[in-house]
């Protein structure tokens, strides 16, 4: 098993979170990782992605220039990306503030209105973890229970009385998702 993983979006919407916690997760259940995000120095509200690889052999290589996964959550990353997703590969996104949604016919669409029941939820960092479960949901690459111990991992201390509202947001994306 070999995932090649980005997650493209704005800065502040939690993809480097989402990258790591993935990572962590990977690494738990034994698996090869490689996490290496990238930003510009606006960071917040600027353009934001991370490369997760997941593997169950040695990664040759951190750099991709082409991508099993795409989980796109703006339309600046969905110009960029939509065409690096292989064929037969899986594109999930958001649809908040998009203009355009894909349009690719070789690869797998995922639709996940993960800023809304974020918004329902009165909790907009919950936002990444439902975008999150989605993934899960459709392609279980890592269990659960890890992504809990991804989360405690890469959660300060003070935060673990948020892991409880994390994992309900991780099961509202795996509610959410739908196949366009």
């Amino acid at each position: 098993m070999k995932e090649e993983i980005i997650i493209a979006g704005f800065g502040g919407q939690g993809v480097l979170s989402m990258g790591k916690i993935l990572a962590y997760s990977g690494l738990m259940e034994g698996k090869e990782v490689s996490w290496m995000p990238s930003y510009g120095p606006e960071q917040r509200g600027g353009t934001a992605n991370v490369t997760v690889i997941l593997s169950d052999e040695r990664i040759s290589s951190p750099v991709l220039n082409e991508y099993d996964i795409a989980i796109i959550l703006n339309q600046p990353s969905l110009e960029r990306f939509e065409s690096k997703v292989k064929a037969g590969g899986t594109l999930i996104y958001d649809n908040y503030g998009m203009h355009h949604a894909p349009t690719r016919t070789d690869i797998d669409i995922y639709r996940i209105d993960a800023m809304d029941a974020a918004i329902e939820m009165e909790n907009s960092k919950a936002f990444n973890m439902i975008v999150l479960g989605g993934l899960l949901k459709i392609k279980p690459i890592v269990s659960l229970e890890n992504v809990l111990n991804g989360l405690r991992k890469s959660l300060p201390k003070r935060h673990h009385g948020l892991i409880p509202m994390n994992e309900q947001a991780i099961l509202k994306g795996m509610e959410l998702i739908r196949k366009v």
